[in-house]
C-alpha cells in the first residue's frame, strides 16, 4: 500500500441502476435490435452485443440501457458461486434486474474501477450471500461501502494499460476464433447445403448417423456413499464458453463409478442442450467434444441431466454438429420443444429420428471432418492462451493494485 494513495468508498465513485426484464409474453417486446444480457449472459469480457434482443418497446417496458463505457456486475443469480461476472460495455446494451450498472462521476475513470473490480474478485466471491430460493446475491450497501485505491492518474494510467493489453490480446484471440468458427461453417454450407450432389446423396435423419446417445447425471457435490467417482459435468450454461475455445467453468460432482463407465465423455461426442431455452433462444444448443478440452481437466467428464450427448459413428462427428448448428440457426428446434411450466424440454427423439436432412457420402464426410480438425485445434490452442493470459493478468492485477507491485517492476 502506497501512503500518497487515498481511498473512498466505491458509492462515492459511481451510480448504481438496476435493470430489467420485459415481459416474455409480449412478443413485441423481443427480437428487437438492442442487445439484453442476462445473468445467464454476462461474462467477464468486453460487452457490444448478446444472444437475446429487446424492441425499444420492450426497454421502455422493463429494462434499462448500460451506457458506453459503462460497468456491468453480477449481483444476483447462481453464476455468483463460479466466479463474479464483471464486463465493461462498448456499445450501449440494455440488462436485467440480477445485474448492476456502475457508471462513474468523472473523479476516476471506469477502466480503472473495472479492473479494481477484477483484482478483487476473490474478495467478492467470499462475500456471496444466498437469497430465499438458493441463489447467489450481493448486498448493494455492501458494494458501495468497498473502498477503493485511487492512486496517481499517470498510475491509474498504467494499469489500465497493463491490464487492457492482456485483455486486448485475449479480445484478439476470442475474434480469430470467431472467424474460425465462421469459416467452418461456411465451409459446411457450400459442401453440404447449396450445392448437394444429388445423384450421390440419400435422404435420411441424424439417427441413421449416431451409434448411440448418453444420458446427463449430476450426483453429488460431494463424495457420499457409493457416489466415489469424481467427474466435470458439463451444463448447458457452458456450451457457449467451450464453442468460443474456453476450458468453461463446469463444477466437480461425485457420481457412481458404474455410471461414469455409462457417461464418460469421449473425443467426438456432442453435448446438447434438452432443457432450458427461452422466448428468443430454443433449447437443442450444442457443442463438440475435443481431446483438447478433455485434456484441460484432471478427471473424466460427463454432462447433467439437463443435456444429452451424441456417440456418432465413425467420421460423422463434425457433420452432425455444424449440420446441427445450420439447423438451430434457422430456428428448427422451436417446433421440436414441449413444455409450458416456464421450463422448455426438446423432444430429442422426435427430432433426431423425424427431422430429414441429406446424408453424402462418408469420403466427403470425411473429408470435411479432417478440414475441421485443424480448426478445432487452432480454437483450443487460442483457447488455451487466453486462459494462461487471463491468469496472469489476475495474479498480478491485485499486487498492482495494493501498490506491492509497479508496472515498470514487470518483465513480461
Amino acid at each position: 500500500m502506497k501512503s500518497e494513495w487515498t481511498y473512498r468508498p466505491l458509492g462515492e465513485l459511481v451510480s448504481f441502476a438496476s435493470g430489467g426484464t420485459p415481459s416474455k409474453k409480449r412478443d413485441d417486446y423481443w427480437g428487437g435490435t438492442i442487445p439484453w444480457i442476462s445473468a445467464k449472459t454476462l461474462k467477464t469480457e468486453n460487452i457490444d452485443t448478446s444472444d437475446l434482443f429487446i424492441t425499444e418497446e420492450g426497454l421502455k417496458a422493463g429494462s434499462k440501457i448500460a451506457p458506453k463505457g459503462s460497468i456491468l456486475l453480477l449481483t444476483r443469480g447462481s453464476g455468483l458461486f463460479n466466479g463474479i461476472p464483471i464486463a465493461r460495455v462498448e456499445k450501449d446494451v440494455a440488462f436485467n434486474q440480477d445485474i448492476k450498472c456502475l457508471d462513474s462521476y468523472g473523479e476516476v475513470e471506469n477502466e480503472f474501477i473495472f479492473y479494481w473490480l477484477l483484482s478483487q474478485k476473490d474478495y467478492l466471491m467470499a462475500k456471496v450471500g444466498v437469497t430465499g430460493i438458493g441463489a447467489g446475491k450481493f448486498d448493494l450497501d455492501f458494494l458501495q461501502k468497498l473502498m477503493i485505491p485511487i492512486p496517481s492518474e499517470r498510475e491509474r494510467k498504467s494499469i489500465v494499460g497493463f491490464a487492457s493489453s492482456i485483455s486486448e490480446k485475449i479480445r484478439c484471440n476470442a475474434k480469430v476464433n470467431d472467424n474460425l468458427e465462421q469459416q467452418a461453417q461456411a465451409i459446411f454450407k457450400e459442401w453440404f447445403i447449396e450445392n448437394p450432389e444429388n445423384n450421390e446423396w440419400s435422404t435420411g435423419t441424424f439417427s441413421e448417423l449416431i451409434k448411440t446417445t448418453l444420458n446427463g447425471d449430476w450426483g453429488k457435490e460431494a463424495p457420499t456413499g457409493n457416489n466415489t467417482e469424481k467427474v466435470y459435468c458439463i451444463r448447458g450454461a457452458d456450451i457457449p464458453e467451450v464453442k468460443a475455445g474456453n476450458k468453461g467453468k463446469m463444477p466437480t460432482r461425485y457420481i457412481l463409478p458404474k455410471n461414469f463407465v455409462k457417461k464418460q465423455l469421449t473425443a467426438g461426442d456432442i453435448v446438447v442442450e434438452i432443457s432450458g431455452g427461452s422466448p428468443t433462444q430454443s433449447t437443442g444448443r450444442c457443442t463438440a467434444i475435443t481431446q483438447s478440452l478433455l485434456d484441460r481437466y484432471d478427471s473424466g467428464m460427463v454432462c447433467t441431466n439437463f443435456c444429452k450427448a451424441i456417440k456418432p459413428k465413425e467420421g460423422y462427428s463434425l457433420f452432425i454438429y455444424y449440420y446441427w448448428q445450420y439447423l438451430y440457426g434457422k430456428g428448427i428446434f422451436f417446433s421440436y420443444e414441449n413444455g409450458t411450466t416456464g421450463i422448455k424440454n426438446l423432444d430429442f427423439s422426435g427430432f433426431i429420428e423425424t427431422e430429414t436432412i441429406l446424408i453424402p457420402p462418408v469420403d466427403k464426410v470425411i473429408a470435411f471432418d479432417d478440414y475441421c480438425k485443424s480448426i478445432f485445434n487452432q480454437i483450443f490452442a487460442n483457447g488455451k492462451q487466453n486462459e494462461h493470459l487471463a491468469v496472469l493478468r489476475d495474479t498480478l492485477l491485485p499486487k498492482l493494485m495494493s501498490g506491492e507491485l509497479d508496472v515498470s517492476d514487470i518483465d513480461l
